[in-house]
């Protein structure tokens, strides 16, 4: 098998030259996102939309790093604030309506531990699995291998290092589940803070649209 081959069956691999190549077309479609006129959000939409493939309605707000892109696949009305980081040396799949705060970082890519297998330029990745409806706090950072459930929040700061379920409340470092998220919650917007009249109207007759 060639390295390329290698990387996409998740075995250790190198970065060889084939490698690098794929890594330098990414970076030069890197670089027009990122120097981008901020104010020009269908400008930008293209670029998102070459960069990642098959998208609706996604949405990165610059600056954005990746390794390859086309191992970034995102469902329907994806949103990335700035700053976002996704290595995807593997499949990194992120589901519906979901949401990254500022500084997100998703990590597929490793190196082994032991010094003498480190230092030989193997590396790999191992894919991570986003389902739908996830909001992913700021700072946080998801390492290779994880799965995080449908309709769950990710707490700002947090590590996650092991799956995480459906409809949870998580956070910290390590990443734990703190609650289950119920229909309750609906009428909150921050805290103990409820929604007013018009507002949870809207969402209750969105909710049924």
């Amino acid at each position: 098998m060639n390295h390329i081959e290698r990387r996409n069956a998740e075995l250790p691999y190198i970065a060889d030259r084939t490698v690098m190549e794929e890594l330098e077309g990414c970076r030069k479609i890197l670089q027009r996102l990122n120097t981008a006129d901020r104010s020009d959000g269908e400008l930008i939409k293209k670029i998102v939309k070459e960069l990642l493939g098959k998208s609706e309605n996604a949405v990165i707000n610059p600056p954005f790093y990746c390794d390859y892109g086309f191992n970034i696949e995102v469902g329907k009305n994806f949103f990335a604030n700035y700053n976002c980081t996704i290595l995807d040396v593997a499949k990194v799949k992120i589901g519906d309506n979901c949401q990254f705060a500022p500084n997100v970082a998703v990590y597929t890519a490793g190196h082994p531990i032991h010094p003498v297998s480190r230092n030989s330029q193997y590396e790999y990745g191992i894919s991570v699995t986003i389902g739908d409806n996830v909001w992913i706090g700021g700072n946080s950072v998801i390492v290779p291998g994880v799965h995080i459930g449908s309709n769950t929040v990710i707490g700002a700061g947090s590590v996650v290092t092991k799956d995480i379920p459906d409809w949870v409340i998580a956070a910290g470092n390590p990443c734990r589940v703190i609650r289950k998220i119920t229909e309750e919650d609906k009428e909150y917007y921050y805290k103990d803070r409820k929604f007013d009249r018009e507002a949870y109207s809207e969402i209750l007759r969105g909710s049924t649209e």
